[in-house]
């Protein structure tokens, strides 16, 4: 995949112009960390959706991509990592659970060291994992497997960000943060809402659970490890 420049930068619909424009709706609806908002201004969120759907990139909603799964909207994107940075010292290394587009991990990369990412529908991974190099995306590592396991040769993870709802949080998650590390993630039925969760590891087996906004996200799908 060849990018150039003006593919990344975008014109019109898809212009730093709008992403400024997206980056004030974020500011408004509470956004403060200044570091996701400057990371969220500079990302060709255009380059992540279907061409059809590029006018309609740096609208704060969620998007079709293909296989049944969106690309989050950009404020819950926003939101999840400015939480996910809130701990007492910045993350290193994290997990994403449900790569998607990619833009997720796009937005963590130049916010940590090292991202790792899991998939387990092949024909996204690819497209995604093509798209990242494309984009020069060096610290980002992409797996292809069921999210819900984590990836346990990599543990621990300072933190884990999971952008698929399960109904409670996997055990294998919890069990590969480490000593002091969040994991972000969205709970609940997908009959009725879901809760944004931040769990905090304080020890070998003591965590600390918090409830944010209510969200809606695609299921987390079990397969066999």
């Amino acid at each position: 995949m060849g990018l150039r420049k003006l593919d990344i930068e975008g014109i019109g619909m898809t212009s730093q112009r709008t992403r400024n424009r997206l980056v004030a709706r974020l500011m408004e609806k509470g956004v403060r960390n200044e570091a996701v908002l400057q990371v969220m201004s500079r990302m060709p969120r255009h380059l992540f959706v279907d061409e059809a759907l590029a006018s309609r990139s740096y609208e704060d909603t969620a998007l079709p991509i293909g296989h049944g799964q969106t690309i989050s909207q950009p404020y819950i994107v926003a939101r999840m990592t400015e939480l996910l940075l809130e701990g007492e010292k910045p993350p290193c290394k994290v997990l994403e659970v449900g790569t998607g587009s990619g833009y997720q991990a796009a937005i963590l990369s130049p916010l940590v060291d090292r991202v790792f990412t899991v998939e387990r529908v092949e024909p996204l991974f690819r497209s995604t994992q093509e798209l990242l190099h494309a984009l020069g995306f060096r610290n980002i590592h992409m797996f292809l497997r069921d999210g819900s396991w984590g990836l346990p040769q990599e543990a621990p993870f300072d933190a884990i960000i999971a952008t698929a709802a399960p109904e409670v949080a996997p055990p294998a998650l919890l069990e590969q943060l480490a000593v002091g590390g969040r994991l972000v993630i969205p709970v609940g039925k997908q009959s009725g809402y879901q809760l944004l969760q931040v769990i905090v590891r304080h020890s070998e087996t003591a965590y600390s659970v918090v409830e944010h906004e209510a969200v809606q996200f695609v299921p987390m799908v079990n397969d066999k490890p």
